[in-house]
């Protein structure tokens, strides 16, 4: 019997996860028959956005999302929450489930978070909401940086120049000093709603002032949040001041406990850590760079957008306010690996693999140029034991040879087009050698495991 189906998809970078879970929804929905309009909250903003009407027709609603978003509109519907990776990778048995569901949607709250059986476990959750928030402050202030240094690196230092206006936008006093208390107070929203955002963003600016960075940030924004859903879940109030719990008495107590606690507590512990973190990674031999350049390249390619690719990439973020380049310049450079390599493999083993994927493959590798690492994700559905140490081998080795060439990079995404930006990598040539390097590892290796068509078909 055809159904009417209504869904989100939105991951944290909002940029690959979220129209390919799209994409994957409604190519299965269609191919059984059913009426399907999926929503994507991406980089630029809701697209495809669904109506009230729409809503209201829907037999189920399915919440494909690795972050945390407003669903009061659908309450009263059948609501199947998942993440785009599951609905990506196991649509057939994502929209099953969906279509099974008997979990009715009764608000917008923290009580109501388990509306679907495969949801993303909620420490991670809270944590990408944040990120994703975080994210177009990074881009923009790291690339606003970036051109300051076109006029000569020392060039911001002279007040009224551009170079300094420039500086000023993407330094400590603009996009990236709200970094931290951005990424605190959307963790805190995530876990409290509306009013945890004000502690969490009050906490976060007491991380950022006091030098504990993004670590204190995470720190901040978890205290915030949940000392803002304990005061909403325990402070019982006549129904007539009821109204003064989310503008007052929330944001008031957990305000006070996360400012507190940030200043006389965890701070000082944080900060210290995080300026051990730096001043290890400015000070970092070769043998330690190409180490950890391993490993954040290695668990770069694991899971393609999954949460140790996404762990990986928020570590690099987070230290780019903190001056430190080196680590982002590796991630970007490993997470370009996986999509590319497939993209060679299919050419230079065209025999072994079929028109279909050769087409894959091709877009695979445009993909990968974007840092879109995903790209490679229809290869790993179809072969994960051949695919998978194949990515890993090229990412390591491009994470490795970045990080010993000292290659750094000032924005966290847009791939070889942030080349296209004076200063904003550092030492372009060997950074690409690195690049090539790890791409001609994924793709030879993956061509050599991978059987032949007729050996696949038997």
């Amino acid at each position: 019997m055809s159904k009417r189906i209504v869904a989100i998809t939105a991951c944290p970078t909002g940029v690959a996860h979220t129209f390919m879970a799209a994409e994957a929804l409604e190519e299965e929905a269609k191919k059984r028959g059913h009426w399907i309009k999926v929503e994507t909250r991406g980089s630029v903003g809701a697209k495809n956005a669904l109506t009230s009407e729409e809503i209201a027709q829907a037999d189920v609603v399915i919440i494909a999302a690795d972050i945390e978003l407003d669903l009061s509109r659908f309450a009263g519907k059948k609501l199947y929450k998942t993440s785009t990776g599951a609905a990506l990778k196991k649509t057939a048995q994502e929209l099953d489930n969906a279509l099974t569901t008997q979990n009715t949607f009764k608000g917008n709250s923290a009580s109501s978070s388990h509306a679907g059986k495969a949801e993303l476990p909620g420490v991670y959750k809270h944590l990408m909401t944040g990120v994703s928030h975080m994210l177009p402050l990074v881009v923009a202030g790291g690339l606003c940086i970036a051109l300051s240094f076109v006029f000569g690196i020392t060039a911001f230092k002279e007040p009224g120049t551009l170079a300094a206006a420039l500086m000023q936008i993407g330094g400590g006093a603009g996009a990236f000093g709200l970094m931290v208390p951005v990424l605190a107070g959307f963790i805190a929203f995530s876990i409290a709603d509306r009013p945890g955002l004000a502690p969490g963003l009050i906490g976060g600016m007491l991380a950022s002032s006091a030098g504990a960075g993004f670590l204190g940030g995470i720190v901040a924004g978890f205290l915030a949040g949940y000392s803002a859903r304990l005061v909403a879940d325990n402070v019982k109030l006549p129904q007539t001041m009821e109204a003064l719990k989310p503008i007052l008495i929330i944001p008031l107590i957990s305000s006070l406990i996360t400012g507190l606690t940030m200043i006389y507590v965890v701070g000082g512990p944080v900060a210290a850590a995080m300026s051990g973190l730096t001043q290890f990674l400015s000070g970092m031999t070769s043998a330690n760079a190409v180490l950890l350049g391993i490993i954040l390249g290695a668990m770069q390619c694991f899971d393609l957008g999954g949460p140790v690719n996404k762990a990986a990439y928020t570590f690099g973020v987070g230290l780019l306010a903190s001056q430190s380049y080196l680590p982002m310049a590796a991630i970007m450079a490993a997470g370009m690996v996986p999509a590319l390599g497939m993209g060679v493999a299919t050419f230079v083993a065209r025999d072994k693999f079929t028109e279909a994927e050769r087409e894959a493959g091709k877009a695979s590798f445009v993909l990968g140029l974007c840092f879109i690492s995903e790209g490679a994700i229809p290869f790993a559905a179809r072969d994960p034991m051949r695919v998978i140490p194949s990515t890993m081998a090229g990412g390591a080795l491009a994470g490795a040879l970045s990080m010993l060439f000292g290659c750094t990079l000032m924005a966290p995404h847009g791939g070889l087009f942030v080349l296209a930006i004076p200063n904003a990598v550092g030492n372009v040539l060997m950074y690409l050698v690195a690049i090539a390097a790890g791409t001609a590892l994924t793709g030879l290796m993956y061509a050599l495991l991978k059987p032949a068509m007729e050996v696949q078909e038997a």
